[in-house]
């Protein structure tokens, strides 16, 4: 398993690509309101996009299933939609819906990659509850990333939070090295399995991961829909996703997905 640790350069390469999606999500998380189709924010995210000399990451991506490329610059999942939710003028927002929004851009060659759920509106409390266990575990990973640390302390952290809030944690889709490409080594869960243990990440200085914590609220089994792309879940209980750029730093984690005033390193700098 190859990872490639960066340079200082090249991580704030990742930082400029990782300050845009932070600014297109946190305009997007701002329009989406009922009676909002995924469309349009799709076409926020691609209009920004463009300005900024960026390329969308998604967009044109092949489908693995069938002949058909990836339509959207951003993923976008309703309800108990997973991941890979296909940005649609007919998908209108609905008062209690929640929205993962899932976006990544390649700037000057390098690439970003975040993602979040959000409540449409008033939304239920055990959705609400559901999110917040999401965000939480993404939290753990940001605080606990530092040289020297195995990867799978970590994960063991994320799951446990995620099963004592009696969530279930997807197991079919895990987090990621980045870099120059959108997918690299190695390959980053959220739960504790034995090929994990077989084959731990201890985590060093330079290396970039897209950490990504996705959580159903009632099964973790999931299923693909016929158009090859949406990922729902099977009982058609509602899912949530967060996700952020981390580099792991001396002494600690930096996130490259976050805005310059919320930006905050794991160990205080």
């Amino acid at each position: 398993m190859a990872i490639t640790l960066k340079s200082d350069r090249e991580l704030e390469q990742l930082r400029k690509a990782g300050r845009l999606v932070a600014k297109v999500l946190s305009q997007l998380k701002e329009y989406a309101k009922p009676g909002v189709s995924t469309g349009e924010l799709d076409a926020i995210a691609a209009e920004m996009t463009r300005q900024a000399g960026a390329a969308a990451l998604f967009k044109g991506v092949p489908c693995p299933y069938r002949n058909k490329p990836f339509p959207g610059v951003i993923c976008a999942s309703v309800n108990e939609q997973l991941v890979h939710g296909i940005p649609s003028e007919q998908v209108v927002l609905r008062e209690g819906d929640i929205l993962s929004v899932d976006f990544g851009v390649k700037l000057d060659g390098y690439c970003g990659d975040s993602a979040f759920t959000v409540g449409i509106g008033q939304i239920a409390p055990d959705r609400q509850r559901l999110l917040d266990v999401t965000r939480r575990m993404l939290e753990i990973a940001v605080q606990r990333i530092a040289p020297g640390v195995k990867w799978s302390a970590i994960a063991g952290e994320m799951e446990a939070c995620c099963r004592q809030a009696g969530f279930a944690v997807v197991q079919e889709y895990v987090g990621h090295g980045i870099g120059t490409e959108m997918h690299e080594e190695p390959k980053v869960p959220n739960f504790v399995s034995r090929d994990l243990l077989k084959n731990d990440i201890v985590l060093k200085r330079g290396m970039v991961l897209a950490v990504e914590p996705m959580v159903n609220m009632g099964t973790n089994k999931v299923k693909t829909l016929s158009d090859g792309w949406t990922v729902i879940t099977q009982d058609r209980k509602c899912s949530a996703h967060f996700e952020h750029t981390i580099a792991v730093i001396e002494g600690g984690s930096r996130v490259l997905t976050r805005l310059d005033d919320d930006e905050h390193d794991s160990n205080g700098q």
